[in-house]
């Protein structure tokens, strides 16, 4: 099941998004989900050669 949260973005970090997003016909909240995930998967990896 997925979790909703709220978050504050600074607004040059917004405006930077919401272009992203329209660029690649997307909603926000859907390329801001793709881009954490892809950075827990990339710390994850890092954690895993770290050791």
């Amino acid at each position: 099941m997925a979790k909703r949260i709220t978050i504050t973005l600074p607004d040059e970090v917004a405006e930077a998004l919401e272009k992203w997003a329209k660029e690649e016909a997307r909603p926000m909240a859907n390329l801001a989900t793709f881009l954490i995930q892809k950075c827990i998967a990339e710390k994850q990896q890092n954690k895993q050669q770290d050791k």
